[in-house]
């Protein structure tokens, strides 16, 4: 082999070697952006912004950060000659709605006598000196439905062949039909524990116990599943009739694991959610139970369906276009990657980052929506401000992405490339919000709905069975409703289990979370 051939072979391990090293040093960075990135889930705030931002604080240090020795509960004025007299305020907005008891406190009989002379002392006046709230924890106590016979005197005297009519009073149907114990209050309770306060059967079993009542959390769960399918799915049909009728709502998922499914038991099963947009006439929060991810569960839940659907970036949505739905998709989620990306990086390099460019462009529009929402604009003039100021935000954020060279050093599947691919990949449905006012920038609505379940996931860590994940799903669809429409889930509950009983299945439709009768009784005072 001559000089010259040699020089070449030397000169192409050279570039073979470079190519390696470039490739190598690539993956290195990616590693290291995913351990961050882990540490940071690991250890790190959730939230993509900062606790200054959002008013939240940890739950751990709640009462160190919330305390404050100089915040009073309420001014006081005083008055040259008189008492102290509280201004009105928040402290009159707290007792509203809220029965008041007065406890009057007297002198002793031996005591009412004047100091000088010995006369008796009468009662002159009053002074309300404080006003307090006073807790009643919950009491259990036996409720015995008694039927009153009635009968004719006058048939009773003058009857020939001791025939005597009589006539029983009417007694309201039990919620549950054999059990000489549920009550609709009972009821009510137990599902309000499970599906609002996220307290599992177990949990509840033993507080019953404290107060003196055996109930196993195999009679409550039979309950709650008799009562759901009886009681509350009708309802739940009523409303997933009226939630059709939207052109506007907000589709979410996430996992659930279900034990006795036929599957093995380690198999995820993922709850959907169905929403109306935040400000829609008569709300509806849906959930429903599949046991998977397939597209074709929102195809036939939204079957007929023709509006508006904000999701994030879950492509098994798409399949609901040809049959005329609008896809909105979450500028949220598109910020996160971002975001993400950020983390994964060392905290040095963030300022100067490329990340830090598409998370500038994404905070500018959420800065702009906070505006038009503090400024309460119109639909239309909401629209007509996106198009002017935030629209063009928009335009030069994909603008960049696209002339984003990721290069040699940020590999596609990196945390960087992943966010600017997402974004250009997603660009036409990111842009479908500027198409009605109405229309909110991010998801966020549904992913705070779902919330509720995936914190009493958390807590009670599976489903049995598909029935009662079934089950499950309707309740919680029941609750979260009831709360959108500014009702006390409890009293919405009893309201339901004390009337759907006694009433034919024509008139269910009365005791939907807007009727009058609903409102005038369950209504957050």
């Amino acid at each position: 082999m001559n000089t010259d051939e040699r020089i070449a072979k030397l000169e192409a391990e050279n570039a073979t070697l470079k190519s390696r090293v470039a490739e190598l040093s690539a993956l290195n960075h990616w590693y290291e952006e995913q351990f961050r990135l882990a540490k940071h889930r690991l250890y790190g705030s959730s939230s993509e912004k900062t606790q200054a931002c959002t008013g939240q604080t940890s739950i751990f240090n709640e009462v160190e950060i919330t305390a404050d020795e100089n915040t009073k509960e309420s001014e006081i004025e005083q008055i040259a000659g008189h008492k102290s007299k509280k201004r009105k305020g928040k402290r009159d907005e707290l007792y509203k709605g809220i029965p008041t008891e007065q406890v009057v406190h007297e002198l002793p009989e031996n005591e009412r006598f004047c100091a000088q002379c010995g006369g008796k002392l009468h009662a002159c006046g009053h002074e309300v000196l404080r006003k307090e709230l006073e807790i009643i924890p919950a009491q259990v106590r036996a409720l015995e439905h008694v039927q009153t016979v009635y009968s004719c005197r006058s048939c009773e005297k003058n009857a020939v062949d001791d025939s005597v009519p009589m006539v029983k009073s009417s007694v309201p149907v039990p919620v549950i039909q054999g059990s000489g114990i549920a009550s609709p209050s009972l009821l009510a309770y137990i599902l309000c524990n499970k599906y609002v306060l996220a307290l599992p059967l177990n949990r509840q079993e033993q507080e019953f116990e404290r107060v003196g009542v055996c109930l196993s959390r195999q009679t409550m769960a039979n309950w709650m599943i008799y009562a759901a399918n009886h009681w509350l799915k009708p309802i739940y049909e009523l409303l997933k009739a009226e939630l059709i009728q939207n052109d506007i709502l907000h589709a979410d998922e996430t996992t659930v694991q279900v034990i006795k499914d036929g599957r093995p038991a380690n198999t995820q099963s993922y709850m959907w959610l169905y929403r109306t947009m935040e400000r829609a006439e008569k709300p509806a929060v849906l959930f429903e139970y599949q046991p998977t991810r397939s597209s074709g569960h929102p195809l036939q839940f939204l079957s007929g369906y023709g509006g508006y659907l904000q999701v994030d970036g879950f492509q098994g949505y798409h399949i609901l276009e040809p049959q005329g739905v609008t896809i909105v998709e979450c500028w949220s989620h598109a910020r996160r990657k971002f975001h993400d990306a950020l983390k994964a990086l060392a905290k040095a390099d963030r300022a100067y980052a490329p990340a830090n460019d598409g998370y500038v462009y994404c905070n500018r529009l959420f800065t702009l929506e906070d505006e038009y929402d503090k400024q309460k604009l119109t639909i239309d003039e909401r629209l007509e401000r996106r198009l002017r100021e935030s629209k063009p935000i928009a335009d030069e954020f994909f603008d960049w992405a696209e002339q984003t060279s990721l290069g040699d050093f940020f590999l596609p599947k990196s945390t960087f490339g992943q966010a600017v691919t997402y974004a250009k990949n997603q660009r036409q449905w990111l842009m479908n919000v500027y198409l009605d006012g109405r229309l909110s920038i991010s998801n966020n609505l549904a992913e705070r709905s779902i919330r509720p379940f995936t914190i009493g996931r958390n807590n009670w860590l599976f489903a049995y069975s598909p029935k009662g994940a079934d089950s499950s799903a309707v309740a919680y669809s029941i609750v979260e409703t009831a709360k959108a429409n500014n009702l006390v889930p409890m009293a919405y509950l009893q309201f339901l289990f004390e009337k759907l009983p006694n009433l034919p299945p024509a008139r269910f439709h009365e005791c939907l979370p807007w009727s009058d009768a609903v409102q005038l009784r369950c209504l957050v005072r």
